[in-house]
Parts: structure tokens; C-alpha cells; sequence
């Protein structure tokens, strides 16, 4: 049996001091910069680091909402909120070492261990979440609606 494979091709060209356009055919540019941490000069502007916290925030959350839909859960709102942390670690590698996820679902009252197994299951299947080697700890809120009178 064949694995299947999946390429991203993305391209970076420089556009002077710590600017770059970041392109992936067919879909709109972002210029990147280093974050004023790392002595970049326009805050305003994505740096690597924000995308790297938002790739995996983001593909929780995607992947979150797919498996809400498979299982049946009722979704009123979801919120992934992200924190990379950047230091020394025990390699010695200056970089992350770990990454909190917050997650807030709003579902129908009666449904918050559905939810919090759907929220462990797209931690576990998030394909950006498993592909780091360092912690993430997800912390998980569930709002529920009031329940509807019959």
C-alpha cells in the first residue's frame, strides 16, 4: 500500500532590510518581517514567528472543527488562542520550547465531554501540533447554551 504524500511550495524572495514577500501560488502575498523582538522594524507586519504560533492555532482549530462535524457536536463558536515561548533549551538551541493552546468551545448544554474529546482528538490529529518536538499544553473552556425549553 502506497502512503500518500503532500507537497507545500512556498517561495521567499527579499524585498530589502528584514522584508520578505512570502507566496504561495494562487493565493494572496504576505510580507514578513522579523518581530521587533529580533530588531525588526515594523510591528505591524507577520513575522515567521507569529505564523509559526498561528499554523498550529489555526490548524487546531480547522481540524477541531471537522471533527465536531464528524462526531455530531453542535458548534456555536470556537476560538483557539496561541502562545509560542522562545528561549534556551536543553539542546541548547536557542528557540521554542513549548507552546500553550487555549480553546473555547461554544456548543448545546449536555455536550461538554463530547467537546473536550473532540478538542483532544484535534490536538492528537492537528497535523502542525504533531509535528513539533516540543510541549503543547492545550488548556480547554466550554461555553454552553442555555438549554431549550420543550
Amino acid at each position: 500500500m502506497r502512503i500518500k504524500e503532500f507537497s507545500f511550495p512556498v517561495v521567499v524572495e527579499w524585498l530589502g532590510d528584514t522584508r520578505v514577500a512570502t507566496r504561495v501560488n494562487g493565493k494572496k502575498e504576505i510580507e514578513t518581517s522579523s518581530p521587533p523582538e529580533f530588531r525588526g522594524k515594523d510591528a505591524t507586519i507577520w513575522s515567521p514567528e507569529d505564523f509559526f504560533v498561528g499554523a498550529a492555532a489555526s490548524c487546531l482549530a480547522v481540524t477541531l472543527s471537522g471533527i465536531a462535524e464528524r462526531r455530531g457536536l453542535p458548534l456555536h463558536g470556537l476560538g483557539v488562542s496561541g502562545d509560542g515561548v522562545v528561549g534556551r533549551r536543553d539542546d541548547g538551541q536557542f528557540g521554542f520550547k513549548r507552546m500553550s493552546l487555549r480553546v473555547v468551545i461554544k456548543t448545546d448544554a449536555g455536550q461538554e465531554e463530547l467537546a473536550r474529546e473532540v478538542a483532544q482528538k484535534a490536538k492528537e490529529d492537528c497535523l502542525v501540533t504533531v509535528s513539533l518536538a516540543f510541549p503543547i499544553e492545550l488548556e480547554i473552556e466550554i461555553e454552553t447554551a442555555p438549554a431549550t425549553p420543550a
